[in-house]
């Protein structure tokens, strides 16, 4: 799954992950349509759609995998390995259209398989980001918590990598550190305009974001609330595309 990300990256020359927060379909479809040529990745909650419907959810993921998009729910998935397992199937059937998908690992590992039984029981494979790090204001993922996390998920085959705190690139650095080079890191909390955003959310610059260690940069607001969402996602993924060449002089 790294490799697949990698690869469409490469051909995008995008590190850029949207965070499609749209409660409507047609929000969602007009996105992809607008901004699928400069993003790598689509981050989707599908609970939060108010007309969600399974056919129009399949068209829906028929549309980004046209458009090239590894799709990203992010759930945050938290329980025992069995109830993630069950929780992957379920009304949304997450295990049957997710490529990656978020948990915390607060319950510990047995969530990872858990997570990883739901995608093998359609015949499919996944990747997990764990959150070692999040970028709002007074989380509880405090540095010994994050080195648990990043010490139980280099070691596991099914973790794809780290979600980390792209408006902190030191604490970034940090992490890549810790986590080395095996594993991926992928960072919210990233923005042209850096400063405080609503209800406490923090943002960071998207090149040194990737200059810190970041392999994809999930931006949110900074695109889809844009007078030009595709102007937007071309100057994010030329900020992050940027960050990698610098990185890897």
């Amino acid at each position: 799954m790294a490799k697949q990300y990698m690869e469409v990256a490469v051909r995008k020359q995008s590190l850029v992950c949207l965070a499609a927060d749209r409660n409507t379909m047609a929000g969602l479809t007009d996105l992809i349509a607008t901004v699928g040529p400069h993003v790598a990745a689509l981050k989707t909650h599908v609970d939060l759609v108010d007309d969600w419907s399974e056919d129009a959810w399949s068209l829906f993921c028929a549309g980004a995998r046209d458009a090239d998009l590894l799709i990203f729910e992010d759930r945050k998935f938290a329980d025992i390995g069995a109830i993630s397992r069950k929780q992957m199937a379920g009304k949304f059937d997450i295990r049957s259209w997710s490529d990656l998908v978020t948990a915390h690992l607060i319950s510990g590992p047995d969530i990872v398989d858990g997570l990883q039984a739901g995608w093998s029981d359609v015949g499919r494979q996944g990747g997990v980001l764990l959150l070692a790090q999040m970028s709002s204001r007074g989380n509880l993922l405090v540095p010994s918590y994050t080195d648990e996390v990043v010490a139980k998920g280099r070691s596991h085959e099914g973790v794809f990598g780290f979600i980390g705190n792209g408006s902190r690139p030191a604490e970034l650095a940090e992490l890549r550190a810790k986590v080395g080079t095996e594993k991926l890191i992928w960072t919210p909390g990233v923005n042209l305009a850096v400063g405080d955003g609503a209800m406490g959310q923090r943002y960071g610059d998207p090149t040194e974001a990737v200059l810190a260690g970041s392999d994809c940069i999930i931006v949110g607001s900074g695109i889809h609330k844009s007078e030009d969402p595709g102007a937007a996602a071309k100057a994010y993924a030329e900020a992050s595309w940027q960050g990698l060449l610098e990185r890897t002089k």
